[in-house]
């Protein structure tokens, strides 16, 4: 097996060594303990980049661990989609990891970094996993280390937030096992191409409980992605818990999103007899009404980082929008929103820390203060991060929903998300205003109000580099969506997968 095959397997096993050797080190040698960290975040970086070269070449690329075939041993597959998906979720954890260094908020505790590298173990192996069992195990990983994260600093409020958060997954988890359970059950087999080509073979007497067990599948997955109804666990949770860690977690939702997009056309698309396209006819709904309760959140939270929030679920509510077409237009403009959503929110979260910073007790209420230190600068970062969120020009935000419009446009039930994305967008545009005058427009000198005595800039680096990188995503557009649609064709074509994963046969 050559250097460049056995890249795949980079991303899983870098943060598995960084995790660990940051973990002996931090207690003595913090500083090193940090230089792993950081350099594992690089390495990785260096890996994806690689492996998306590797991708555009249209190969679909199999990794059997152990050198056991499919579908008897553990399968990496590398195609655009899962290459994609590792280049954003690396450029997200250096931003966050770099942001959490420089506010020393990683300081809170000396488990941070051997977390945060777990938890991208978790993100990257089930972005390369090729069986449905190590997509749970992947899932599990990434969801223990968010659950230090998620708590990381301690307090009342992430604690009691961080209970609820547990107990949601563990359900989820439990779900997932009885949906594995159903389809190892019938149609004998895990692995994701092995089982796309067997469902269709499954007994008339069978065809019930394989709708349930695709079902169950899906809603589990709907869970991560926070789809109404589906979405109780997610607004207080990414409010209270560390912003740097926040940022991290909004690619948490699009796994879910991700885990849709992988496993409804690989195993329940056209060939799988009456099973097809089971979870497809529930999805349009909750996607819509995810849509307005996300942005409705928006207009109605009192916090900038509820705020983000719920522009994350707003935002995973319109991606699943154009997810819900399953036609390679649709797809197309989804995974094009699905890298500008992402990034948004990671800004919306930083963006709050930064004024919580500067406002001292007052932290990132949307409400009147005093005036802050560099209250011009954090109020254009800010203006440009709703811009981004919203979906208004200049930024990419404006391209993502355009694609999403024009790709559904004559589709069934095209009116309601025509009217739905509209109006989010106005309701968004509104709430994010009304935030903006409150705390960068009035002052209102307050008794008791304590402000830091200085604050440097530095925090200011990780918003504009993903401000720039959604700059970049609207002026590359064109080879960004040439790219989608490539990715989107590969998603649609399940049997050429299967002969990349499983051989000739």
């Amino acid at each position: 097996m050559s250097l460049a095959e056995q890249l795949i397997i980079a991303p899983v096993v870098i943060p598995a060594l960084a995790a660990p050797l940051a973990l002996l080190v931090m207690r003595r040698r913090r500083w090193l303990g940090v230089g792993i960290s950081l350099a594992s975040s690089a390495a990785m970086l260096v890996a994806a980049l690689l492996l998306l070269l590797q991708a555009n070449d249209g190969t679909i690329r199999s990794y059997a661990v152990g050198e056991w075939p499919a579908p008897f041993g553990i399968v990496l597959v590398l195609d655009r989609l899962s290459a994609m998906m590792l280049v954003l979720a690396a450029v997200l954890c250096l931003i966050a990891l770099v942001h959490a260094v420089v506010t020393r908020t990683d300081r809170a505790g000396w488990h941070f970094h051997p977390l945060f590298q777990f938890q991208l173990m978790g993100l990257n192996g089930a972005f390369l996993t090729g069986d449905l069992f190590n997509l749970f195990v992947f899932f599990e990983v990434l969801l223990i280390a968010s659950y230090g994260l998620m708590l990381h600093g301690q307090g009342r409020a992430r604690l009691k937030a961080g209970v609820q958060y547990v107990i949601v997954n563990i359900v989820g988890s439990s779900l997932f096992l009885i949906a594995l359970g159903l389809l190892y059950a019938l149609t004998g087999t895990l692995n994701m191409a092995d089982m796309g080509q067997r469902v269709a073979d499954v007994g008339p007497d069978d065809q019930g409980l394989l709708r349930v067990a695709a079902l169950l599948l899906v809603s589990v997955f709907a869970l991560k992605a926070a789809l109404v109804p589906l979405h109780l666990w997610l607004p207080r949770t990414y409010a209270v818990t560390t912003p740097a860690v926040a940022a991290l977690f909004a690619i948490m939702t699009k796994v879910g999103v991700y885990a849709i997009i992988r496993v409804v056309p690989q195993i329940f698309g056209h060939d799988a007899g009456a099973a097809a396209w089971v979870p497809a006819p529930w999805l349009l709904p909750a996607a819509l009404a995810t849509a307005v309760v996300g942005f409705a959140g928006v207009f109605t939270a009192r916090s900038l980082s509820e705020q983000a929030a719920f522009a994350v679920i707003g935002s995973t509510g319109t991606l699943m929008i154009a997810v819900a077409g399953w036609h390679v237009e649709t797809l197309t403009a989804a995974l094009y929103y699905l890298v500008h959503s992402t990034l948004t929110g990671a800004a919306l979260f930083l963006v709050a820390d930064i004024v919580a910073r500067r406002r001292g007790n007052q932290v990132d209420q949307a409400s009147p203060g005093p005036v802050f230190a560099q209250r011009a600068s954090i109020g254009l970062l800010f203006m440009l991060a709703a811009i981004a969120a919203t979906g208004l020009p200049p930024l990419s935000g404006f391209i993502g929903k355009l694609l999403v419009l024009q790709s559904v446009a004559g589709l069934p039930g095209w009116q309601w998300a025509w009217a739905i994305i509209l109006g989010t967008t106005l309701i968004g545009v509104i709430g994010f205003a009304r935030s903006g005058s409150m705390i960068f427009w009035k002052s209102e000198p307050e008794i008791g109000v304590a402000l830091p005595a200085s604050v440097g800039r530095a925090d200011l680096i990780a918003v504009t580099a993903i401000l720039v990188l959604l700059g970049a995503l609207f002026v590359g557009a064109g080879p960004m969506t040439g790219f989608a649609r490539a990715a989107a064709e590969q998603l649609l074509d399940p049997a050429t997968t299967a002969r990349a994963v499983l051989g000739p046969r």
